[in-house]
């Protein structure tokens, strides 16, 4: 039974994955994707953001703070995971600039398929040095599902509109299913990572990186937000995928992800929040200017 579950988990993550990038594929149009990363310097800033200093960041938690060993390779792996689908979600909470998040999510996902298998290896004890076994499982459960996605959208919006839905239910249902899943065979791990510091190493880390994504994100507070939105919001799902595939004998892994991404999800609602506040303020105060 206990392999059935385990099996069922693995599965239940692998159709989140694939659903989930078809979704956010048949909401892609190719406009939607080029315009908001002509700026070429903001783009080289969110690339700096998720690719050298988030990973920094996890890598510097990791030897500063005394961690069980599985709970540090969690946490690298989300270092190196960016381009969650769920950011557009988060600019619209933030008041931020939709278009930018479209942009910037497609362009992490895509540079984390090059970067994980690149740079993990590096970081994370016990993943293969050879970059093909990491980069095969996200070419072929993120990046083609994805284009998928925008060839079906490129080809009938109408069609891409009747789809989107279908898919986006199948990728939540299997995201609660996975999640219910993970937990349940994870929980008393779980319940351990709370004297261990795992919860607030993940807290401190997402914090760390929507401050650094915030401050570099230009002077638009719009793409301020999204930036520092989604530098925080690590794509769980590659890192899952991995950890999964790599480390299916040592739980510890997962549930390093499991509640950093819970336990940052709090953090980012709040900080969203609070974003779309400060944007009111700041347009009712241009408003006597502007008129």
């Amino acid at each position: 039974m206990w392999e059935f579950l385990e099996s069922a988990s693995k599965f239940a993550v692998l159709v989140f994955v694939v659903t989930c990038m078809v979704t956010a594929g048949l909401g892609l149009s190719v406009r939607a994707i080029v315009t908001p990363l002509r700026r070429v310097r903001l783009v080289l800033l969110a690339l700096l953001a998720n690719f050298v200093i988030a990973p920094g960041i996890a890598y510097g938690l990791t030897e500063l703070i005394p961690l069980d060993r599985s709970h540090a390779i969690g946490l690298l792996l989300l270092g190196g995971a960016a381009g969650a689908p769920f950011l557009p979600k988060l600019a619209e909470v933030c008041n931020g600039d939709i278009a930018f998040s479209v942009g910037l999510m497609l362009l992490l996902m895509v540079a984390s398929v090059v970067f994980m298998p690149i740079a993990l290896p590096l970081m994370v004890p016990g993943l293969s040095a050879e970059p093909w076994p990491l980069l095969r499982p996200l070419l072929f459960t993120m990046l083609l599902p994805l284009a998928a996605g925008m060839v079906a959208k490129g080809r009938s919006d109408r069609w891409a509109s009747r789809l989107q839905p279908v898919f986006g239910k199948v990728s939540n249902i299997s995201m609660l299913v996975a999640l219910v899943l993970l937990i349940g065979l994870n929980f008393q791990a779980m319940l351990g990572t709370f004297g261990s510091g795992a919860v607030a190493v993940g807290v401190l880390f997402v914090s760390l990186s929507l401050a650094a994504g915030y401050a570099m994100g230009g002077p638009a507070l719009g793409t301020r937000s999204v930036l520092g939105l989604g530098t925080g919001q690590r794509n769980v799902a590659a890192a899952l995928l991995i950890a999964t595939q790599n480390f299916a004998d040592d739980p510890g892994v997962v549930v390093m992800l499991l509640v950093s991404t819970l336990a940052g999800l709090v953090v980012l609602l709040v900080a969203a929040r609070h974003l779309a506040k400060v944007s009111s303020i700041t347009n009712l105060q241009s408003e006597p200017h502007s008129s």
